[in-house]
């Protein structure tokens, strides 16, 4: 790893949270590839480009708490867990019950008892049972910012999310949010119902 990239957290998760693990084996090798790989059930291990992207603007700190949604193979969970520390919680839901067992394993790998990976309830998105959070990662398009997560977030929390071709950075202050825009991402579609 160049020295430069030693004090950037995010180079350094993708460096100790390889993306091979979380790929089924005949497309392993093609981890390396910056592009988004399949992973069955429809759903993608996304551009690790990308991937870096959308965590760098969600500035994860040791010790918060991070809801992942949509974690499909894992990897962004075990990434965000990375980032969290030993002291922090990742909880990455995920609605294809066909992933969990894979992505629970190669969780269990590289990420600690930080991070647990939940099938997600029909009818709710996130965990709002365990919420607030202080970081919430959405690896999936909304057509529209969805409140049920805005309101999962707590006060000076950031979410990154895709919105209809979108990448939004939300911050909630004070019971307000604000909004930047990000560049055009192409997502799987976030199931909200």
């Amino acid at each position: 790893m160049p020295p430069w990239r030693q004090h950037d957290p995010v180079a350094r998760a993708m460096a100790a949270v390889p993306r091979a693990g979380f790929l089924p084996p005949e497309v392993r090798p093609q981890a390396s590839d910056d592009a988004p790989l399949p992973i069955g059930h429809g759903q993608t291990n996304s551009q690790p480009a990308l991937v870096a992207v959308m965590l760098r603007l969600l500035d994860v700190k040791p010790g918060q708490r991070v809801l992942d949604v949509g974690a499909g193979s894992g990897w962004t969970t075990a990434l965000l867990a990375h980032l969290v520390g030993s002291g922090g919680r990742v909880i990455g839901v995920e609605r294809h019950d066909g992933l969990l067992e894979t992505a629970r394993v190669a969780v269990a790998e590289h990420a600690g008892a930080q991070a647990e990976l939940r099938l997600a309830a029909p009818g709710v998105l996130g965990a709002p049972e365990d919420a607030p959070f202080e970081r919430i990662l959405v690896s999936a398009g909304a057509t529209r910012l969805p409140g049920a997560l805005v309101g999962q977030l707590d006060d000076d929390g950031v979410m990154v999310i895709p919105v209809d071709g979108t990448l939004l950075r939300v911050v909630r202050r004070a019971g307000r949010t604000t909004t930047t825009r990000h560049g055009p991402v192409a997502f799987v579609p976030l199931i909200e119902t």
